[in-house]
């Protein structure tokens, strides 16, 4: 089941600059929505209070309704899928062990190795289970990594400029990868990126400016996706 979020009045200080200024958002559950903005604008901040990676100074997150813990965040955690620009895969494991890695410690209800297979499988990359990272291209290994924040089955994505490392037509199959798993996972998925195509998918569009909301737009269905990425500009 796909998530729900609420910030209230959320703000976080690093040094004496505030990342983030007296936050409030809503995200629906099932939504995808683009945050954008300029380098140091709140997106990643954000991203990291959402996922239990940093605690808000003042403020508060809930997720369907009920107030994030600022104890026990591991099990909160193991509940969201992270992809990031960096694909902060293993080098020494496979690509099968390392969609597994973050399941290993703890007991789950399903086959891992069937279901790592099968993310793999989804992602593009059936055949390469034994492949090392250095023997994939940057696009693969972020289609791994893109397997690997599946593993868990969330109901929550969380990607940081997930297309950022790759050229633009790998970037574009990445961007369409994330919105078919998405439809087919049934997950509330929040995109921090630079990349107009990308955040022209989405179903809304949060600008940020130092740590505060500049915008928030809900995305209008286009017949051409180029008309959403002019008025993205």
């Amino acid at each position: 089941m796909a998530v729900a979020i609420t910030l209230r009045g959320v703000s976080r200080v690093h040094g004496t600059a505030k990342a983030l200024d007296d936050v409030s958002l809503e995200f629906a559950a099932g939504g995808a929505t683009a945050l954008m903005g300029h380098s140091g604008a709140g997106k990643s901040t954000l991203l990291q209070l959402i996922g239990g990676m940093d605690l808000p100074d003042s403020g508060e997150i809930l997720l369907d309704g009920k107030p994030l813990p600022r104890r026990g965040l591991g099990a909160h955690r193991r509940r969201i899928g992270f992809v990031f620009q960096r694909f902060h895969l293993l080098p020494a494991l496979s690509a099968l062990d390392n969609v597994l890695a973050p399941v290993l410690p703890y007991r789950v209800d399903f086959d891992r190795r069937a279901w790592a297979r099968e993310l793999l499988d989804a992602v593009g990359l059936a055949g390469r289970e034994r492949a090392l990272p250095s023997q994939l291209s940057g696009g693969q290994q972020q289609r791994v990594a893109i397997a690997r924040a599946l593993i868990g089955r969330p109901p929550l994505l969380l990607a940081d400029e997930p297309t950022g490392n790759l050229d633009s037509a790998t970037g574009q199959e990445i961007v369409d990868l994330l919105f078919g798993l998405r439809e087919s996972h049934g997950m509330t998925m929040i995109i921090a990126t630079h990349n107009p195509e990308l955040a022209a998918t989405c179903d809304r569009l949060i600008r940020l400016a130092d740590g505060r909301v500049a915008a928030d737009e809900t995305m209008a269905p286009a017949t051409d996706v180029l008309d959403r990425i002019g008025r993205l500009g």
